[in-house]
């Protein structure tokens, strides 16, 4: 065990609280991370120290041992990072390889999957269309055979690609942060890809948009994802958008939509022509219709992706004025006015009565 001091690595006091050992330990790893410190042996070395250092003050058992004995105390409890991984590394493999394999082969699957956007018109969305789809997925080196170059066992690691530590009688594993989990580090890098072990390539698709979709629905076009080095494909997933329409709103598998009703017609009733979705309709307006009221199409909205139902139209009021008058017509309106009589002036004698109400408050 190298002969160095954990709480001077971290740079901390001695009556660091966890927290401060916690923080303390995330700035020294991204100062002196391989990532950052390529071919740098003393950030190399000094990684190898901090981590060590964290795994023991992290832990208060180990830390009181450390704190009254030094590191020869730790010898007999556990010791270090390196002694304690060669303790659990292989309980561990044989852990993962019992209670991990089905899900390390679905998050590798997970991780050839791709997605791309698609943005459609609204209709387009309502009764269904193809579209050309554009996106990217990776494909192995056929150089480096998806290697990336020459590499070489990770030496924190020891290749695993997972480290471990113990806090009391837990075990706790993670990836290797110098090696990213593969266990192993790039030595020379591949001149095809730099080093990537992978090319970028350019795709497209035509695919079948069925009626109904709506926004933030996906689409999966099976086989088309990025391949795997043992020659795995993963899929595409299209990730729909739709954009707005000026006349219609959707709600679900619902439809809104405004028809402007002139007063006067809202007033007699009769009838007028609408659009729906597909296509013209004659919409019947009771008399004495009032500002949005609403009326209901049954079977003339969106058709459900799920069950096949098609939604209805709500179709919404909005009683529209004349911006200007001609004389005649002012002077028509006058005498309509006037000829419903106590019922034109029914809101005078409400607001007599309120004023009458206020009276008596004072009085």
């Amino acid at each position: 065990m190298e002969d160095f001091d954990y709480y001077e690595a971290l740079e901390i006091e001695r009556n660091a609280t966890s927290e401060e050992i916690k923080r303390a330990f995330r700035k020294a790893a991204v100062k002196y991370h391989p990532d950052k410190n390529r071919n740098n042996s003393e950030a190399e070395a000094k990684f190898k120290q901090i981590n060590e250092a964290y795994q023991v003050l992290s832990d208060e058992n180990k830390r009181a041992i450390y704190d009254r004995y030094g590191k020869a105390g730790l010898s007999g409890a556990g010791g270090g990072g390196a002694d304690f991984e060669d303790m659990f590394g292989g309980f561990a493999d044989i852990f993962d390889s019992f209670f991990g394999g089905s899900s390390r082969k679905r998050r590798q699957e997970e991780a050839l999957d791709v997605g791309a956007p698609l943005e459609i018109s609204f209709m387009e969305a309502v009764f269904g269309c193809k579209k050309e789809v554009k996106f990217r997925y990776a494909k192995p080196c056929e150089e480096c055979k998806g290697s990336g170059g020459t590499r070489r066992k990770c030496d924190y690691c020891g290749g695993r690609g997972q480290v471990y530590q113990r806090q009391g009688f837990m075990t706790f594993s993670q990836s290797c942060p110098k090696c990213a989990g593969t266990g192993n580090m790039l030595e020379n890098a591949c001149k095809s890809c730099g080093g990537k072990g992978q090319h970028i390539i350019d795709d497209k698709v035509e695919i079948a948009v069925p009626e109904g979709i709506d926004s933030n629905q996906r689409l999966r076009v099976g086989g088309r994802g990025s391949m795997g080095k043992n020659g795995d494909r993963g899929d595409l997933y299209v990730v729909i958008r739709v954009a707005d329409d000026p006349v219609f709103v959707r709600h679900d598998n619902n439809v809104y939509v405004e028809a402007p009703v002139f007063f006067t017609l809202a007033a007699l009733g009769g009838s007028i022509e609408i659009a729906t979705l597909r296509g013209a309709k004659t919409l019947e307006i009771a008399r004495a219709t009032r500002d949005k009221s609403q009326i209901t199409l049954r079977g003339e909205g969106i058709k459900s992706l799920s069950s096949g139902r098609i939604g209805d139209m709500i179709v919404q009021v909005k009683i529209v004025y004349p911006k200007t008058l001609s004389a005649e017509q002012e002077e028509l309106l006058r005498k309509l006015h006037d000829s419903f009589g106590q019922e034109g002036a029914a809101h005078k004698g409400f607001f007599d009565e309120i004023a009458d109400r206020v009276k008596n408050w004072f009085a």
